[in-house]
């Protein structure tokens, strides 16, 4: 069973273990078969890599950051009968990766983004403020934590930071809070930092926690989980054999948004017109495959609640060579996590 991801407001839904979201449409995209090799590239509680083994006779291989689902993917490993591979990694590393492990294409890659529930219910990770626990929110073990960038970044960074990853209109004011509560002593666990957002944040009845918007916006700034989905989506084209499928479940907005222009722009047929016949652009490296994001039914979300913002696309791969693509164009205006880190008192 796959476990759920959430990049927003599961941080307060509980625990939810070993839920699959959308699994059945993502399985249908993929459409393995025996003797192909497959990328989980979010690896997480080993759920489409389950689902995957047991559709065909077929190889994946398993991809994490986070070196605790490594280990305990390790059961998994030992009932695929050499099936299955894991390697800890980011999966914007993954056509490095599959090389890396002998093969020089794929016939599929699925990617789960955001983080996943084990991490928000693992206390001692500090992505939850369920909890009081240090602040951390690291994905993988090494870089600044989410404490290191509210000790560091400047209001104005922090501010932007919080507006834009967390789309929270009380943005100025948090991090102007932020800025003077450090000042006095630093900020170290989840709970200092939820009592100063609501300072500023008022809870209002059956509203989101106060510190909902702020959590999420820091963690994926510290594990630049944006940049990492745009880069991996150019190593799946770079690995993807024709034919070959991607499957992209999305949790935030701002995820999707990079998924669908990517996909866009990469599948867009430009010809001429009877004004300009010889304008012509780049052929197409994609076909899609969902004209629209999928999205779970009612019943899927009854049964788990993370399931209600998960959007699906998927698209399938041509014979044209894989494009020389410019990430910039698909991530919004932000300082960079080393600028921010530098960014000031």
């Amino acid at each position: 069973m796959m476990t759920g991801r959430d990049s927003g407001n599961a941080v307060d839904g509980g625990l939810a273990r070993h839920i699959p979201v959308l699994a059945q449409p993502a399985l249908h995209y993929l459409s393995p078969r025996d003797g192909g090799i497959y990328i989980d590239g979010t690896f997480g509680a080993g759920g489409y890599s389950r689902a995957i083994l047991a559709a065909a006779g077929c190889r994946v291989i398993g991809i994490d950051r986070d070196h605790s689902a490594i280990v305990r993917g390790a059961d998994l490993v030992a009932q695929s009968d050499g099936r299955l591979t894991l390697i800890e990694d980011r999966f914007s590393n993954l056509d490095e990766v599959v090389r890396s492990a002998g093969y020089d294409a794929v016939d599929g890659v699925v990617l789960d983004i955001g983080v996943s529930s084990m991490q928000f219910d693992e206390a001692e990770r500090g992505f939850s403020f369920r909890f009081d626990a240090p602040l951390d929110m690291r994905m993988g073990g090494a870089g600044p934590s989410a404490a290191d960038l509210v000790a560091a970044a400047s209001e104005r960074d922090l501010s932007f930071i919080i507006s834009i990853l967390g789309e929270e209109r009380f943005a100025r004011g948090i991090a102007r809070a932020i800025v003077r509560a450090r000042a006095e002593a630093p900020i170290r666990t989840t709970k200092e930092l939820v009592a100063i957002i609501e300072r500023v944040v008022r809870a209002k009845p059956g509203a989101i926690h106060p510190a909902t918007r702020t959590f999420q916006a820091l963690r994926i700034f510290i594990n630049e989980e944006l940049s990492e989905l745009a880069v991996a989506l150019s190593a799946a084209e770079r690995i993807l054999r024709p034919g070959g499928r991607l499957v992209v479940v999305s949790f935030h907005s701002l995820e999707d948004r990079i998924v669908k222009m990517f996909l866009a722009e990469h599948s867009r047929v430009v010809a001429g017109s009877r004004h300009a016949p010889e304008v012509h652009g780049p052929e197409p490296t994609f076909t899609a495959l969902t004209k629209k994001p999928v999205v779970a039914d009612d019943a899927e979300i009854a049964a788990n609640p993370r399931a209600r913002s998960a959007k699906l696309r998927a698209a399938e791969r041509t014979d044209v060579p894989a494009r020389e693509s410019d990430i910039g164009d698909l991530l919004p205006r932000l300082p960079s996590l080393d600028d921010a880190m530098r960014g000031g008192r």
